[in-house]
This record gives structure tokens, C-alpha cells and sequence, in this order.
């Protein structure tokens, strides 16, 4: 390594060059999955996450390749977010620290809190949520769960990282006002709220510029509005420029790419192309995190692999959603003959592929469990596909499910995608599931006196060619190791089914908002739906969704009494509801809030979600649940002014059991926010002019006032006559022909505005 010399300097100044020379060498990873130690900062492990632990041993990849050591392998994202429960993602992400510090890891890579933009995501299986309330409430339980073990969190991929496809080097063209209400707030609440130690940079562009060379991203907003104070480490292999990342706030490169990050940084700050001063400040950050870090190296010690298990267990049946249950098909009934049919019910799909797939400690295989639970002699199984299986196999294999459907009561079908159809590196390109699937429904529907379809799929799969004939539907989306017993415990009514959508099912690829940008043409992803990503945009164009946002059964029901919402200031409220089980038995349920807003100047979903919470309840018990709204949930960006603003007017708060299902409403009127005039300009439209609340009465007395009889008739009868002009430049409006405003008239209203924007707002 060449380090800052000149002849001239004296020996401690050399001294000098050569210590700042081997600190510069640590903002460059020494392997896949280790930082350079020196300079009394020591080698911090940092290893993917989000769902489990993935330490590999020996040679290292970042591809998944090469197996890791055993780790708990509790549910994705996918699965996990519908749980909506914030306090059992804490367990897990305390349970990850644990895991993390016993394998020597000092930061879990996670968690991935980017937005299901599009179900065809390939990476969907690992993130939360299409709504960012929802993902930002369980990520920053996520972080303070792993961070109360003293292990570091890597909150990713930031940001607007949404694909799969040339994911190395599109461009996500977004506009200011989406970024900030869809996919900047998860990040931002847990940066706020939970401190984070370090953020990933996403390998992604952001409106042409790359995430991890993005100063406005890094420093301005990530740093200095937000207030974060950790370290910003790239993704594996992000970085295009060493040194236009470095100054745009990115301090850690991974991996390690020998010497050549750090030759770039020290040659420009030899050119002066690099202030030393980021050099330093970037290397204080990483010395952070590792001190932050140490106490988790010290206290190194095993996990309990049975606790972590039964833990998994119970966040897998958390997380199943009941979508369909005719006829009370579900639970199964203890002495009814039942069929397990389907290949994925003895080798079961549990999480997606790519640098977060797990070495699980176990797993649980749901026909074992639906037979320790049922009993051996009440529970039949065929395979009724195989995955390569040949044309001739495969008809057998529906011949032989066919015969064993109708000898029982209830058939159980299990089917989904497997993990080569979900995985980090592509996007899908349909939501079908495996044609083999979709045949073994059909034929088992056509004899089966009752059939249960239970899915297993790391991203949103379409439903309809065989909904309508099968009586029960699973949603198990990938579940994690105890994906075998927490489908049987759902399956049996040993666990009440509890878990809610956290993304919707569209009836078709093309009814998504994304469909005919995603994933973009020629390196560009255009975010041509802006604002209306999900069930805001299913909602607000009325469009038909097989399953909304939300959306949950239960084999009790629930009631809610006293919904009340009140007013707190002049931006913010509080919502107070009694829910009642008033079922046979216990169960959860998930209280969810949304806020209609007020008229604006911006067009704004019908609805979108402002506050939830779950809570459990035995048979015949009820609880009032209090929920906050603050300023953010009336809020929307008002990008001409860089600012939040909450619409003076009446809002509708609104209590769903979906985005689609509401059972109450009340209106709530709220001051919101005062807009002081703007002065006005020559520049400023007829339309801004007439509208000015000062200017605007001044400026149609005097016109009226100097127009002759005829002028001012012909005015009154044509409404539409200021229309045509509104948004003409009053300097223009000005001269034209029969109006011609004299310039000091102009001059003295625009004083006017001036003192108008300059005024105290009335108390």
C-alpha cells in the first residue's frame, strides 16, 4: 500500500501519514463476512440475516452456496409480518441476538424493511409489507430485540429497492412525494426510534444516482434530518466510485476488495479531491459499532436450539392467515379420516433463496405432525405430484390422489412454490403456481367431500382458477423450520388462526398498479404509480382484489363496542374501542385503524392505514384498546414546500377488519395546518393572483371598478372567461388588450402579499 509521503516531512509527520494511512485500510472489508482490525479497533463479523443466523465456516460466500452452521430458522418476512404483532418480532429478534453472539456474529445483516411494490419481487419472501406503518412498527421492534443482546442490526436495503431485475444498476425514477410517504418512513421511524447501528446501502439507483455514492440520501436526509448517528455499510459489492461513495456518507465497504478502496481514498485525499476530515469521521463510526459490539464478542456463549424451536413454532402459527372456511371445514375434527396430499407435505418450502437462506437445527415435516396430532390410522397420504416428474408419473400420481380423496372426509392439499421460484437475484414473471399444483386442486376438488388448500409461498400467488370449488383455504406463506407443526396446530384449532394480510391478493397480474412498469426497460424502473403502491391503489380505483390488505378468519368471532375517536390538538388523535371475543374460544385479533383524509391539493388514497394492534382474548372477555394517531397518520409530503401537511378539514377514521372491510366510521375535524400566503410575483399565476385571500378581493375591485358597463356584463356571464387564463403569469395577464393593469398597481399589491406572508397567522 502507497501511503501520503514527501521527503520533506519530518519524522512524525510521516509517523503521521502512515497511521492515517492503515486507518483509511479499514473502511474496506478484510473477507466476505469481516472487517480489518487495527489501529485498536477489532474485527467485527457481520453475516445475513434477516430470518436467521447464516454463519458459514470454512470458504465464504455471499451467495448462499456454501452451507452455514446451524441456526434457528424462524419465519421470513412474509410470513412474520402477518402476524402484525410487533411484541413476538421482538422475541424473534431477541432470540437472533442470542443466536448471533453464540456464533461469534458482532451485526445481523437485517432487517429488510424495502416495500412489496410488485408481488412479482423476487426478494418479497424476505421484506414485511406493502404498506410502510405496518413495516416500520415490527422492524424497529426487529432492531431493539437484537440489540438487546448486544448484537449490532443492519437496517436494509436503502433504498427503493423493490427488484430483483438488473438490480446492479437500474434506476428507480421515483418523485420526492412517494419517496417519502411509501418507501423512505420505515427506514426513517426506525432510525428514530430504535437507533439502529448501521444501515445497507441498496446496489440500486434512486432518480440516476446510486444509493451508495447518494449524498442527498446518505448524509443530508439519513444524517443530518433524520439524525443517525451509525454506520453506513454497502451491500456486497455495491459500490461503483470508492471515493464518490465515501464522501457521499457511506463509511464501510463489503467485501473487502484488497487494497484498492483504500489507494482510491488516500490518492484523493493526496489530490484534495477527499477531505481527510470524512476519512476520519467514517473510521470513528466503524470504531463505534465495534465497542458497541464488544460486550456481545465477550459474552459469546450456546442457544437454546429447543427454546428457539418452540419460539419458531409458535411465530410460524401467529403468522398463518385462514383466507377461506366454508361450511366450518377447519379445524379438522378429532375420528374424521383425513388426506394429506402433496409432495411439500413431507419436504416442506419454508423460506425463499439467496444470501438469506438458513442451515435450520431442524425441521418439522407436516405430515409427521398432522399424524402425531390426528393419529396415525386417521390420516392418509399420497404425493399426488412430484416436481420433475415425467407426463406418464405425473398422471398416476393424480390417479392415485384422486382414489385416496374420496375415500375420506376431508381432503388437505398442499401445494405452493419452491424455492428456485423465489429467490434473491430474479423477479418472477407470473403468479401461477406449478402447473402440477393446480392439477392435483382440481382433481382432488372433483371427489373430495370437503378440500383444504394449504399454501406454501414466499410471495403472493394467484387463486383463482380453483377457489371457488375448494372450501378452505391456508395461506402459509414460508414459515420458517416449524413450519410442519405450527401448520398442523393452525389445522387442528390447537392454535386459533390469527394472522392478517400484510399484502394483497389481486385477482390478476394485470390489476396490479405495477403492472405495465414493473420491472421497467433499459436499466429505468419508472414509479409511475407514485403513492398508490398496494391496497391505497386497489382501494381508491375501486379495483376488485381476490383478498385485501388485512384480511384474516378466525375460528371465533369478535365484536367491537364504544368506538370512539377524539381530537388531540390540532394535527393528531386518539381512537378508543372495546373488542369482544364473543366466540367458544380464544383467539386474536388485529384492531386496524385507517384515516379517509380531508379534500387537498393533492390526490390521496381513500384510505390508508394509520394505527393497529393485536391483542388476545379468551371467550367472552373483552378489553378497550387506546390507539395513538399522531401528525404523520393525517399527513401527506408537500413536496413544493419540502414539508409535511396535515389538510385543514374532516377526516374520516375509520375501523376495519381490512382495508376493504369497514364496520365503523367516525368523521374527526382537524385545524391542521395554516398556509401563510406566499408573497406574489409577476411570475405568479392569474390563478395565484385571484386566489391570494388579501390580493385576490383587492385585485377584482379595482378591475371591476375601472371596467365599463359592458365589460363587467360580459364578465359575469362568462364563469369560465378567468378559467381560460388561470394559469397565465400575471405579468403577461397584465398587458393583454382590455385589461392592462397599470405596472405601480401591480407593484402595490404585491406589497400587499409580501406584508400578508409577513404578518402574524391570526391566534
Amino acid at each position: 500500500m502507497t501511503g501520503i509521503h514527501d521527503e520533506n516531512l519530518d519524522p512524525s509527520a510521516e509517523a503521521d501519514d502512515a497511521t492515517f494511512d492503515a486507518r483509511a485500510a479499514l473502511l474496506s472489508g478484510h473477507d466476505f463476512w469481516s472487517t480489518r482490525g487495527g489501529s485498536g479497533i477489532r474485527s467485527i463479523v457481520m453475516v445475513d440475516g434477516p430470518h436467521g443466523v447464516r454463519r458459514q465456516g470454512g470458504t465464504a460466500d455471499n451467495l448462499g452456496f456454501n452451507q452455514s452452521l446451524p441456526s434457528t430458522c424462524f419465519p421470513p418476512g412474509a410470513g412474520i409480518a402477518s402476524s402484525w404483532d410487533p411484541a413476538l418480532v421482538r422475541e424473534v429478534g431477541e432470540a437472533l441476538g442470542r443466536e448471533a453472539r453464540a456464533l461469534d456474529v458482532d451485526v445481523l445483516l437485517g432487517p429488510a424493511i424495502n416495500i412489496k411494490r410488485s408481488p412479482l419481487g423476487g426478494r418479497t419472501f424476505e421484506y414485511f409489507s406493502e404498506d410502510p406503518r405496518l413495516t416500520g412498527a415490527l422492524a424497529v421492534e426487529y432492531v431493539r430485540g437484537v440489540q438487546s443482546t448486544g448484537v449490532g442490526t443492519s437496517v436494509k436495503h436503502f433504498a427503493v429497492n423493490s427488484q430483483e431485475t438488473e438490480r446492479m444498476r437500474v434506476s428507480a425514477e421515483v418523485d420526492d412525494r412517494t419517496l417519502r410517504e411509501i418507501y423512505l418512513p420505515a427506514f426513517e421511524r426506525v432510525v428514530k426510534e430504535a437507533a439502529p447501528t448501521s444501515v445497507m446501502s441498496a446496489y440500486n439507483a434512486i432518480n440516476g444516482v446510486f444509493s451508495s455514492e447518494n449524498r442527498w440520501l446518505l448524509t443530508e436526509l439519513l444524517r443530518e434530518e433524520w439524525g443517525f448517528d451509525g454506520l453506513v455499510v454497502s451491500d456486497w459489492g455495491a459500490i461503483k466510485d470508492r471515493v464518490e461513495a465515501l464522501a457521499a456518507g457511506l463509511d464501510l465497504e463489503m467485501p473487502g476488495t484488497g487494497d484498492e478502496g483504500t489507494e482510491a481514498i488516500l490518492q484523493a485525499v493526496r489530490d484534495g479531491r477527499l477531505d481527510r476530515s470524512l476519512v476520519e469521521a467514517s473510521v470513528e463510526r466503524l470504531r463505534r459499532l465495534a465497542e458497541r459490539t464488544a460486550t456481545a464478542a465477550d459474552a459469546a456463549e450456546g442457544f437454546d436450539a429447543e427454546a428457539h424451536h418452540a419460539l419458531a413454532r409458535r411465530a410460524a402459527a401467529a403468522s398463518v392467515v385462514l383466507l377461506r372456511n366454508e361450511a366450518q371445514t377447519l379445524p379438522l375434527r378429532a375420528g374424521r379420516k383425513v388426506a394429506v396430499i402433496g409432495e411439500l407435505a413431507v419436504s416442506p418450502q419454508y423460506q425463499g433463496g439467496g444470501s438469506s437462506h438458513v442451515n435450520p437445527t431442524r425441521v418439522d415435516v407436516p405430515l409427521d405432525e398432522l399424524r402425531g396430532a390426528l393419529g396415525d390410522d386417521y390420516v392418509a397420504y399420497t404425493a399426488g405430484y412430484e416436481k420433475d416428474a415425467t407426463d406418464e408419473t405425473a398422471l398416476t400420481l393424480l390417479a392415485e390422489a384422486r382414489a385416496v380423496a374420496a375415500s375420506v372426509d376431508v381432503a388437505v392439499v398442499f401445494v405452493g412454490l419452491y424455492e428456485e421460484d423465489q429467490s434473491e437475484g430474479f423477479d418472477r414473471e407470473h403468479l401461477d403456481l406449478p402447473a402440477a399444483h393446480v392439477a392435483l386442486i382440481d382433481a382432488v376438488a372433483e371427489v373430495a367431500p370437503r378440500t383444504v388448500v394449504v399454501l406454501s409461498n414466499g410471495g403472493v400467488v394467484t387463486l383463482e382458477s380453483w377457489h371457488d370449488r375448494v372450501d378452505a383455504i391456508v395461506e402459509g406463506w414460508a414459515l420458517g423450520q416449524a413450519v410442519g407443526s405450527a401448520l398442523a396446530d393452525v389445522l387442528t384449532g390447537a392454535v386459533n388462526p390469527s394472522g392478517h394480510l400484510a399484502e394483497t391478493i389481486p385477482v390478476a397480474l394485470t390489476d396490479t398498479p405495477t403492472y405495465l412498469n414493473f420491472p421497467g426497460e433499459q436499466e429505468v424502473v419508472r414509479h409511475g404509480e407514485g403513492v398508490f403502491v398496494g391496497y391505497r391503489y386497489y382501494t381508491s380505483a375501486d379495483r376488485a382484489v381476490r383478498y385485501p390488505f388485512g384480511h384474516g378468519l378466525s375460528y371465533t368471532t369478535f365484536s367491537i363496542e364504544g368506538f370512539e375517536v377524539e381530537a388531540i390538538g390540532s394535527d393528531a388523535a386518539t381512537a378508543r374501542v372495546t373488542v369482544r371475543n364473543t366466540g367458544e374460544v380464544a383467539g386474536s385479533e388485529v384492531v386496524q385503524l385507517y384515516v379517509a383524509p380531508a379534500p387537498s391539493s393533492v390526490r390521496r388514497p381513500v384510505r390508508e392505514l394509520g394505527a393497529f394492534a393485536k391483542i388476545s382474548l379468551e371467550p367472552g372477555q373483552a378489553t378497550t384498546v387506546s390507539l395513538e394517531l399522531e401528525r404523520r397518520a393525517f399527513a401527506h409530503w408537500d413536496a413544493r414546500g419540502a414539508r409535511w401537511w396535515v389538510d385543514p378539514g374532516m377526516y374520516r377514521v375509520e375501523l376495519g377488519r381490512s382495508a376493504n372491510d369497514i364496520v365503523e366510521v367516525r368523521e374527526l375535524a382537524l385545524e391542521g395546518d395554516v398556509e401563510r400566503p406566499n408573497p406574489l410575483s409577476l411570475d405568479s399565476t392569474v390563478k395565484e393572483w385571484f386566489g391570494h385571500a388579501v390580493v385576490g378581493p383587492a385585485l377584482m375591485q379595482s378591475m371591476m371598478a375601472n371596467a365599463t358597463p359592458e365589460q363587467q356584463d360580459a364578465a359575469a356571464a362568462n364563469s369560465n372567461a378567468l378559467k381560460m387564463v388561470e394559469s397565465m403569469p400575471m405579468g403577461q395577464f397584465a398587458r393583454f388588450p382590455g385589461v392592462e393593469i397599470p405596472e405601480e398597481a401591480l407593484e402595490q399589491l404585491i406589497a400587499l402579499s409580501v406584508a400578508a406572508a409577513e404578518a402574524e397567522p391570526a391566534a
